[in-house]
């Protein structure tokens, strides 16, 4: 594989670079091109139920060289759907799961922040609401990635991001909110389960003439599986939509949550097996009122060109540590964000049709800083400031339909990352060879290059060339657990994507292969446990070269079709990932922690045109390493889910009931990572939830 490959990476840089030009000499021609030409529009006859906003979305990234998903999040709420784990499910490449329970969710996309810590934090990956970035400089706070009021879940494996301005290695999740023009009427949803868990969301939506609403409040709680990890949360959800015109449109966003957690700490595997509810030293977290304050508004030039206009503000107050630590940490994050977007579709280029793009995105950490104090006397031990830290990019993209069967895709960006990391105040002494602050501003370019081919009606085959760049997130140069700053820098990685989708007779399906050469990882080692007396220690730095490369298959399937609405499906996800060193001085080609090499899940459904279905599920994930050593692994497991529920024929109330882990199995849902475990047993494992069950009702009025 490495033979075929390295040629290809050699010759990356100057191909994309020779396509970006093409795309700057596009957008000037097409400009030219529509100023002088009238064009006029067949009669279209539409026939058939309007089609949803999710398979609106499933049509536009279907036009994406690459692996994208949408996920309709109507469908999720037929069960549980508690978190990001529910929602991401059965997706090929993705690895969502909730440690202890909780709403502290693991996920990564290719291996994007593979040994991500629960710190209140996801990395690796670029998350929006609506367009709008929910990921700033400092990351993206997990209690904010609530499923509710969502109508549908855009995922954008890697550079197939790019329409959200995402350089990440991960990609994009995007998550469309519910309106009044989508989601009129009243909404009562009920769910109660195992372990304490209880949830309710009222919403209300409607169209008033040109305006629009929709305002959502949920409240939810947990008692937890382990000891002392009870959770609570709150908040509201709201949009607010205006046409002033055919070609002028707005809409307002608002999101506030209050959440507290007691999360569970990582076990032994002996512990896994005979005490899995034990916790000795839990983790509390307190959010006080985390804020989203967004605006997307749209200007329609023509039946070609448009200007979307993307405004937000995040506030993000984060007290961890609450409760349980003897060193809290208050943590101050607030994100001002803009975006620009002009598009322009249907242009022509040599006699080629043309879709242009220009794309600007700008975070700015306004207030950032995280300050510790002692629990037992109050004292102030050091305090962090990241203010000023900002991600800048502009991007340049184009598709170039070459004939009726196939379509060549180019862009171009060009990033720019400012990080400013400096300790105003410690107790501690600085005693090691790093600095006490660190500030840079890098300047980089990625672009990407991608072809789809229609090889039959039913069959699309497609290929892609990318760079990806990951600017560290500001508290991994530094936090409060030490008085010094690293020094970590952007990791950057060169991808090639590859695959075939499409659908014939009762299947439909798609098969992705990608391999990623990675520079400077940004790699996380815990190296020191907590304990009653002293918090966890985690390090980040660039590791050597690494490479990711895997697998990604999905497979649906109509087994029966009863003629009357009753069907059976078959619904499958394997992904088969291998991350690993590149001759590291250290660990050779070691794979690297933190992630199943293999998982494979699948789902068995069958409904009734009545409104009846019931579900039989599974997920099997193999062993993976624990430590960068590759001497301590976390064991393989297998899960077992059933799901019952019915939906009036009127639509107007549903009920369901959901039972998960059915074998009861005592397993590790993820873990820390470490730098050599020397093979011994030691507390870097999170449990999994044993037996439980879910039941909802969901009332429409």
């Amino acid at each position: 594989m490495r033979q075929l490959f390295e040629p290809r990476a050699r010759r990356f840089e100057s191909l994309a670079t020779a396509s970006s030009l093409g795309v700057l000499l596009m957008l000037i021609h097409g400009a030219a091109v529509a100023a002088q030409t009238d064009p006029t529009l067949a009669t279209v006859v539409v026939t058939g139920a309007e089609a949803t906003e999710a398979q609106k979305a499933e049509k536009q990234l279907a036009k994406v060289p690459g692996k994208t998903a949408v996920i309709d999040n109507r469908k999720i709420e037929q069960g549980r759907a508690a978190n990001a784990e529910d929602v991401l499910a059965l997706q090929p490449g993705v690895f969502a799961q909730a440690t202890s329970g909780s709403g502290a969710n693991k996920i990564s996309i290719r291996g994007s922040g593979l040994n991500t810590f629960y710190q209140g934090y996801v990395l690796g990956i670029k998350f929006l609401y609506d367009g709008l970035p929910l990921t700033g400089p400092g990351g993206t706070q997990e209690d904010m990635l609530d499923m509710a009021s969502v109508d549908h879940t855009e995922v954008l494996y890697g550079a197939n991001a790019f329409r959200y301005s995402a350089l990440s290695l991960g990609g994009a999740i995007n998550f469309v909110s519910k309106t009044g023009r989508t989601d009129p009427g009243n909404y009562a949803r009920f769910e109660a389960g195992s372990f304490g868990y209880r949830k309710q969301q009222l919403s209300t939506g409607g169209v008033d003439g040109d305006n629009d609403y929709y305002v959502s409040i949920q409240h939810n709680e947990r008692d937890g599986y382990q000891d002392n990890t009870p959770n609570k949360g709150q908040g509201i959800v709201a949009n607010f939509g205006h046409v002033f015109s055919p070609q002028l449109e707005t809409r307002f966003y608002i999101r506030y949550k209050e959440e507290t957690l007691s999360q569970g700490n990582t076990l032994t595997k002996y512990q896994l097996k005979h005490d899995p509810t034990s916790n000795l030293v839990p983790i509390g977290r307190k959010k006080d009122g985390s804020t989203l304050l967004g605006s997307t508004t749209t200007y329609t030039f023509d039946d070609n060109a448009k200007l979307e206009v993307g405004l937000g503000y995040n506030d993000y107050p984060l007290d961890n540590g609450w409760r349980y630590s003897p060193t809290p940490q208050e943590w101050r994050s607030q994100d001002v964000n803009l975006t620009l977007r002009y598009l322009r579709t249907a242009d022509t280029f040599f006699g080629l049709r043309s879709d242009s793009s220009v794309t600007f995105s700008n975070t700015l950490a306004y207030l950032a800083d995280v300050k510790s104090h002692s629990k037992a006397t109050g004292i102030t031990q050091q305090k962090t400031n990241y203010t000023g830290s900002r991600d800048t990019v502009f991007s340049l993209g184009n598709e170039l339909q070459l004939n009726d069967r196939t379509w060549l895709s180019t862009g171009l960006s060009l990033i720019d990352i400012k990080r400013k990391a400096q300790i105003e105040y410690s107790t501690s002494t600085n005693t090691s060879a790093f600095p006490s602050g660190v500030e840079y501003d890098e300047t980089d370019v990625a672009p990407r290059i991608g072809l789809r081919y229609q090889l039959t009606p039913e069959f699309e085959v497609f290929g892609n060339v990318s760079r990806s760049v990951d600017p560290p997130v500001t508290w991994q140069l530094g936090s409060t657990g030490t008085p010094y700053i690293r020094d970590v820098r952007p990791q950057k990685a060169n991808t090639v994507e590859f695959g075939i989708r499409g659908s014939h007779g009762i299947f439909d399906g798609s098969l992705t292969v990608y391999r990623s050469w990675v520079q400077k990882e940004l790699l996380s080692v815990v190296v020191r446990q907590a304990t009653a007396t002293q918090d966890q220690l985690v390090a980040t730095s660039n590791g050597s070269a690494t490479i990711h490369q895997g697998i990604e298959a999905g497979l649906n399937a109509q087994l029966w079709d009863g003629g009357n609405g009753d069907t059976v499906t078959l619904r499958q996800a394997y992904t088969f990932n291998d991350f690993h060193y590149r001759n590291d001085s250290v660990f050779g080609d070691n794979q690297l922690p933190g992630l199943p090499r293999q998982v494979y899940q699948a789902e068995l459904e069958y409904r009734q045109g009545s409104g009846f279905y019931a579900q039989l599920n599974a997920r099997a994930a193999s062993s993976y390493y624990v430590d960068f050593a590759n001497s301590l692994s976390a064991p393989s497991y297998t899960l077992w889910g059933a799901k019952v529920g019915y939906e009036a024929p009127s639509k107007k109330w549903e009920v369901f009931v959901d039972a998960r882990n059915l074998t009861n199995k005592r397993y590790a849902t993820a873990t820390n990572t470490a730098y050599d475990a020397k093979g011994q047993d030691s507390a870097n494992f999170y449990v999994g939830d044993a037996f439980n069950v879910t039941t909802g009702v969901a009332f429409h009025f």
